[in-house]
C-alpha cells in the first residue's frame, strides 16, 4: 500500500492520512494507516483512528435488556415528568394565592377528575388530573414515590416503554374512577400512575424469577394505607396497579421475533379499552 509522504522530508516518513502536512511513526491498530496523536483513541488493544472508531461504533449492536430497550443509565422522563407535576402545582399556587389551597384555583378547577363533567363531554379529566395534586404534602408523596420507581424502571424500560406504562397507568386510574366512583367526588393525583409503576415493577421481578417478596410488600403497605387513610382514591390506585401490571405484562412477554410490534400492540389495546369501558359507563349513565 502507497502511503502519503510529506513533501520534502529527507527520510520519506509517512503523513497522517487526514493531515498530510504531519508526519507521524503512528498507526491505527485496526487499518494500520499512519495517524497523529490527535487522530487516535485508545482502544481495547493499542489505538484506532477516529474512522476505525466510528465505524466500529456503528456495526456494534447496543446492550439491550430483556424488555429490549437499550440499556442507559441516564433518567430523562422521571424527572421531566416529576418537573411538569411541580410547575402545575406551583401554577395552581399562585392563582388561588394559597399552597395549601391550591386546589381553588379556576386551573384545578378546570382539569381535576370530576365524573359528572366527564359525563357531560370533558373527557379531558380523565387524563389531566393526573398532574394535579390537593397541597404540597399529596404532591411531595407522589413524586417521592414516582422518583424512586423512576430511577429503577426507566434505565430498564427505556423512555418511551416507560412513558407509554406511566401514561397508561394514569388513564387507567382516571377511568377506575369514572366507572365505579362517585359521579360528584373530586379526584386528583399521579398516585394511579405511581401504583401503575408498582405493578409494572412487579411483573418485571416476576418475569426475571426474583423474590417478589419486597415488591409485595410494598404494593401491599400502599394498599393498605390506601384502604385506611381517608381523602384517598381507593378505586384509583387499584385502577392504575391492575392496568400498569397488565400492560407491563404486554411489554416484557411479547415473543423476541416481533417484539417492538407486540409491545406496541399491547399498550395500544389497553388505551382502546379503556376508551371503550368510559364510553359505555357514559352511556349507561345516560
Amino acid at each position: 500500500m502507497n502511503q502519503p509522504v510529506v513533501p520534502g522530508d529527507p527520510v520519506g516518513a509517512p503523513a497522517c492520512v487526514r493531515h498530510p502536512d504531519r508526519v507521524t511513526g503512528l498507526r491505527c491498530t485496526r487499518c494500520e494507516r499512519p495517524a497523529c496523536p490527535e487522530c487516535l483513541r485508545e482502544a481495547s488493544v493499542g489505538y484506532q483512528c477516529v474512522d476505525c472508531v466510528s465505524e466500529g461504533r456503528r456495526t456494534v449492536r447496543p446492550a439491550r435488556t430483556f424488555v429490549g430497550a437499550e440499556l442507559s443509565s441516564r433518567l430523562i422522563v422521571t424527572p421531566v415528568l416529576i418537573a411538569l407535576n411541580v410547575l402545575l402545582f406551583a401554577v395552581t399556587a399562585v392563582q388561588a394565592g394559597s399552597v395549601m389551597g391550591n386546589q381553588n384555583s379556576p386551573f384545578f378547577a378546570e382539569f381535576f377528575l370530576w365524573p359528572a363533567g366527564v359525563y357531560y363531554g370533558e373527557w379531558w379529566r380523565l387524563f389531566t388530573s393526573g398532574f394535579l395534586h390537593f397541597g404540597p404534602a399529596h404532591l411531595a408523596l407522589n413524586m417521592i414515590a414516582l422518583y424512586v420507581l423512576g430511577r429503577d424502571l426507566e434505565p430498564v424500560f427505556g423512555k418511551v416503554r416507560f412513558l407509554a406504562v406511566y401514561l397508561v397507568s394514569l388513564l387507567g386510574g382516571g377511568v377506575a374512577v369514572y366507572l365505579f366512583g362517585a359521579v360528584n367526588t373530586p379526584v386528583a393525583g399521579a398516585s394511579g400512575a405511581v401504583y401503575g409503576l408498582m405493578g409494572a415493577m412487579l411483573v418485571a421481578v416476576l418475569r426475571l424469577k426474583l423474590n417478589p417478596g419486597s415488591a409485595l410488600g410494598v404494593i401491599g403497605l400502599n394498599l393498605v394505607l390506601s384502604f385506611t387513610l381517608p381523602g384517598i382514591s381507593l378505586l384509583g390506585h387499584l385502577g392504575g396497579l391492575v392496568v400498569g401490571a397488565a400492560v407491563t405484562a404486554g411489554l416484557v412477554y411479547a415473543p423476541p421475533a416481533r417484539r417492538n410490534a407486540w409491545q406496541a400492540g399491547a399498550v395500544a389495546a389497553a388505551f382502546a379499552l379503556l376508551v371503550v369501558m368510559a364510553f359505555v359507563r357514559t352511556g349507561q349513565l345516560g
